[in-house]
């Protein structure tokens, strides 16, 4: 398909599927905080809960592709 491999159109979904999730993810929690009125600390500790998950996701990437692992 265009000259790609197999494993070179999997990477790709990989690494932009994931992301596009991530920042739906990131979209999803600001609705949260929008609908329920959290304010200004409560958004913050939505962020902080919800999005703790999607930073250890994104870390362990970057950590695993720092020391050279697949």
């Amino acid at each position: 398909m265009g000259g790609f491999t197999e494993e070179q159109i999997a990477q790709f979904g990989l690494t932009f599927g994931v992301a596009a999730f991530m920042l739906y993810m990131v979209f999803i929690i600001a609705q949260l905080a929008r609908e329920s009125k959290a304010g200004k600390f409560g958004t913050f500790v939505l962020f902080l809960a919800l999005g703790f998950g999607l930073l250890g996701f994104a870390i362990k990437g970057v950590i695993k592709w720092i020391l050279g692992g697949d």
